[in-house]
């Protein structure tokens, strides 16, 4: 199935903000791995190893982080924008590898990560509120959705 590139510059915003350094971690991996191609654009430097290593710590201290009791809400005014950052920049790398629009790229992907900020938010509240289960596990499932879902979304492109 082929997805529409625009759809999924949106959809890694979302993974974005679900979780703020995993969408660019993805996307490096992905430009590393030459699943998409960034070699010429302003984005190069996705594709170099020290840029992986970095996205991909950045990305597990998050996983780490967000299961701490006085982690901040990523509805917050800095987990906010650190989702909007990266969900623009993530979209862009897809628009860019495709050819399309870097500007719509970024205006996606930084939807996309205000929309799965505040979703993925009021989901986690509502599932740990609704069913009881601790928020530890409903947040390690919410981090297996974000890896795989991420991983799709780049292996669609």
């Amino acid at each position: 199935m082929v997805f529409p590139v625009l759809l999924l510059c949106f959809l890694i915003g979302c993974v974005a903000g679900l979780r703020s350094m995993m969408a660019p971690a993805i996307v490096c991996a992905a430009a590393y791995l030459r699943w998409i191609h960034l070699d010429g654009t302003p984005l190069s430097f996705l594709n170099t190893m020290p840029a992986l290593c970095l996205f991909t710590l950045f990305a597990i201290g998050e996983l780490i982080a967000d299961k701490l009791p006085k982690t901040p809400a990523r509805t917050a005014p800095i987990g906010l924008i650190a989702r909007i950052v990266t969900g623009g920049l993530s979209g862009a790398a897809l628009a860019l590898s495709a050819g399309k629009s870097t500007l719509a790229g970024i205006m996606l992907g930084a939807a996309g990560g205000i929309a799965g900020a505040f979703a993925g938010y009021y989901i986690r509240h509502g599932l740990v509120t609704q069913t009881k289960l601790p928020d530890f596990v409903v947040a390690v499932v919410e981090d297996l959705l974000a890896i795989s879902g991420g991983l799709f979304l780049v292996s669609r492109m």
